[in-house]
């Protein structure tokens, strides 16, 4: 039996109301796929009896299960690898040249998932830094679960096999019974915290570059405005943004300009764009 048109509508609110994400009609099949699991661990005999106790009795804690079901993306390690190129041989070093008296840059994975993309990152900051160089990667999401898997560091065979060199595996990641876990002298340039990117956000030092891949495209356009206006406040006036490729800042926030990087495009804002250092687009 198939998700009811009330059920639907009832979690598509959930969903929206909790996470500004928009549930359209026609993913029936993808919520009631996600919520099977989460009808089994909570002793539900289906997910018609989960949804209609949850409508009957309000369960904060069921409800974040609901949440962070239909907000969990896709992800693996250096996916669509053309942004870490970018970052490792564009964005590094002309913030090498900039950042010279710091000697340190702010990365930040926004909606980070299950930690693929931020531990992705400090890779590619441990092998294109200079020697003497330091990082800090901070790794959001919105679902509580993805924030424990991240900071656990755990992945599975099936997970370190997709994006990761095997040079890599041995380099960066040690055995933990069946799983692979991250070496602790990467872990400790990589943090997590949860993070709603439509709400206010707390008070961050700003950051050199942000990765905001693939989330807008589950936004309206007043929420993608609101999310990009609130990732400006915590970008440094020279840094950098990257999206995902079915994203852009184009028609919702003039605050930003396109820009070339590499085979690849970022965004940056517009008052700090130096002439040369990127093409526009």
């Amino acid at each position: 039996m198939g998700l009811s048109a009330s059920d639907f509508a009832f979690v598509a609110a959930l969903v929206r109301r909790e996470s500004s994400i928009v549930l359209a009609p026609g993913k029936e099949y993808l919520v009631e796929a996600r919520l099977i699991p989460v009808a089994r661990q909570v002793g539900a005999a289906g997910v018609a009896e989960f949804l209609a106790s949850l409508q009957r009795m309000p369960n904060a804690d069921h409800q974040r299960r609901v949440v962070d079901a239909l907000t969990t993306n896709e992800t693996s390690f250096f996916r669509d690898r053309e942004p870490f190129t970018a970052l490792t041989d564009v964005v590094v070093p002309q913030l090498v040249k900039a950042r010279g008296a710091q000697r340190r840059l702010r990365v930040w994975s926004a909606a980070s998932s299950s930690g693929q993309e931020p531990y992705s990152l400090a890779i590619s900051l441990q092998e294109s830094l200079p020697p003497g160089w330091d990082y800090d990667i901070v790794g959001s999401d919105i679902s509580t679960e993805m924030i424990k898997r991240s900071e656990a560091a755990e992945f599975s065979q099936v997970e370190v096999n997709r994006g990761l060199a095997a040079q890599q595996l041995v380099q960066y990641f040690e055995r933990s019974g069946a799983h692979w876990r991250v070496v602790q002298s990467l872990r400790r340039h990589v943090s997590f915290q949860r993070l709603n990117l439509t709400a206010p956000l707390p008070p961050l030092p700003p950051f050199d570059v942000i990765f905001l891949r693939n989330v807008l495209i589950y936004f309206d356009v007043a929420t993608k405005r609101t999310v990009l206006r609130n990732v400006a406040r915590l970008m440094r006036p020279d840094g950098w943004l990257f999206l995902g490729a079915a994203e852009t800042t184009i028609g919702i926030d003039d605050n930003y300009e396109r820009v070339t990087a590499g085979r690849t495009s970022a965004y940056r804002l517009r008052a700090a764009v130096p002439a040369g250092a990127a093409g526009r687009m």
